[in-house]
């Protein structure tokens, strides 16, 4: 059963698409990059390593606090990490190919 103005897709979990509060994040993209587990980055930053797992699947907004102990770990600004809006795609067209 939906709550009045819950969107809700196929598996029952809000659509992230249709919702306004998303955070959109680059943690598995700097993760894969550096090789870094989410166990590994859990313990860096002081959450269950699961909690990693929501955050990059949209499943959970960090707060403020946690998003800026990610970026200091990752050593980049917090925008690189998250943004309200879609980060655009990096492919062939942007590698100059």
């Amino acid at each position: 059963m939906s709550v009045a103005g819950d969107e809700r897709g196929a598996s029952g979990r809000p659509d992230r698409a249709d919702r306004a509060d998303v955070v959109h994040n680059r943690v598995a993209m700097l993760r894969a990059e550096r090789r870094v587990s989410r166990r590994e980055l859990a313990e860096a930053i002081g959450v269950h390593y699961q909690t990693v797992g929501y955050l990059e699947r949209g499943e959970f907004n960090p707060s403020l606090h946690l998003a800026l102990r990610i970026a200091r770990f990752f050593e980049v600004p917090v925008e690189f990490v998250f943004s309200l809006d879609e980060f655009a795609r990096i492919g062939p067209a942007h590698l100059g190919r």
